[in-house]
């Protein structure tokens, strides 16, 4: 082996085969912890604003949005009564509608946030690695390429699949009517119909992505400085994955309400991206472009501290097994 790691080895010290098994990891991680915060949060939304039949609201297991649909004025809930707070809304939930009400809607959610998120963060680690090494000086800023190249080729693979299961879950129509719903879009609007909303996707989380990378390497490096930490450990990594979320979900159009107001789902949707900011601002201000940031703001700090620790305490363990194994292939080539 002459000491070198397997080609597939490609960035610092582990696999793409790893860096995939890292992020799925987290992302799972991050769902289970982060759906039931917005369960409850959505909850109590909609009982101080009641939603009417064929209307719907997103919510968000950190990961990315699931539409609820509301049938005959009420969501897709069994009522538990009325909540007094938080804690009210979990201890009611549980007790009404059982443990597994607080991951409602978890399992088709995860079927679409585990692929994207492992191409997007797989994609960021190796287009980091190869951009740093052709910047040169300007090597600090790889992370705000890479990480809006990373977001716009996952968001582009993903949003014919997130297309199909958004009118899945709001149009309540079954698998078996897949096939066909894909050949009526198709045939009525041609295949770019497949990339519809794509564009108000990429104008929210394209400009999240490249600062959330850039913040988290450069919070990353000086907290490693500020401890004098030769590797970031677990508690470097979550502060400085929370920080960072917390100051890009700040960057318009990252807390902008394009894609987390309530919609008609029955009704025809604009396809223009800026269409749809123009007519916010007439009706609300520019303030309407950030509405709602505030609990966006509670909801993304965890999940990227949970999301981004969780991966890189992977990366660290699969980087560490590869090291351990490089001696024990040289012991036994050399007898």
């Amino acid at each position: 082996m002459n000491g070198q790691t397997p080609a597939s080895t490609a960035v610092n010290g582990i696999t793409p085969a790893q860096q995939m098994i890292s992020s799925c990891s987290g992302a799972l991680l991050t769902s289970l912890l982060v759906t039931p915060l917005d369960v409850v949060k959505t909850r109590l939304q909609a009982q101080n604003n009641p939603l009417g039949k064929g209307r719907y609201f997103v919510y968000s297991n950190g990961l990315m949005d699931h539409i609820c649909v509301c049938e005959n004025g009420k969501g897709w809930y069994k009522a538990a009564g009325q909540f007094r707070g938080t804690f009210d809304a979990f201890y009611k939930i549980v007790c009404c509608e059982g443990i597994t009400a607080l991951w409602s809607g978890l399992p088709p959610t995860l079927v679409m946030a585990v692929p994207a998120t492992v191409i997007y963060f797989t994609c960021y680690d190796q287009l980091c690695a190869a951009l740093r090494a052709r910047m040169g000086e300007r090597a600090q800023e790889a992370p705000l390429l890479a990480g809006a190249i990373a977001r716009v080729g996952s968001a582009t693979v993903i949003s014919p699949l997130e297309l199909i299961r958004t009118k899945l879950q709001s149009q309540k129509q079954s698998y078996s009517e897949l096939t066909s719903l894909i050949r009526s879009a198709v045939q009525a609007e041609g295949w770019w119909s497949l990339w519809r909303g794509l564009g108000p996707t990429l104008l929210r989380d394209v400009p999240f992505s490249a600062m959330y990378w850039y913040n988290y390497e450069r919070g990353k490096s000086w907290l490693c400085q500020w401890y004098n930490a030769t590797e970031p450990t677990l508690t470097i990594t979550f502060i400085s994955g929370a920080g960072s979320g917390s100051v890009s979900a700040s960057t318009p159009p990252s807390g902008s309400a394009i894609l987390d107001a309530e919609l008609d789902v029955s009704g025809p949707v604009s396809s223009s991206t800026f269409s749809i900011m123009k007519k916010i601002v007439a009706q609300d201000g520019f303030r309407g472009l950030f509405a709602g940031f505030f609990p966006r703001l509670i909801k993304v700090a965890p999940a990227c501290a949970i999301m981004i620790s969780s991966y890189e305490f992977g990366k660290a363990f699969f980087r560490k097994h590869n090291q351990e194994r490089i001696p024990r292939q040289l012991h036994s080539t050399n007898t």
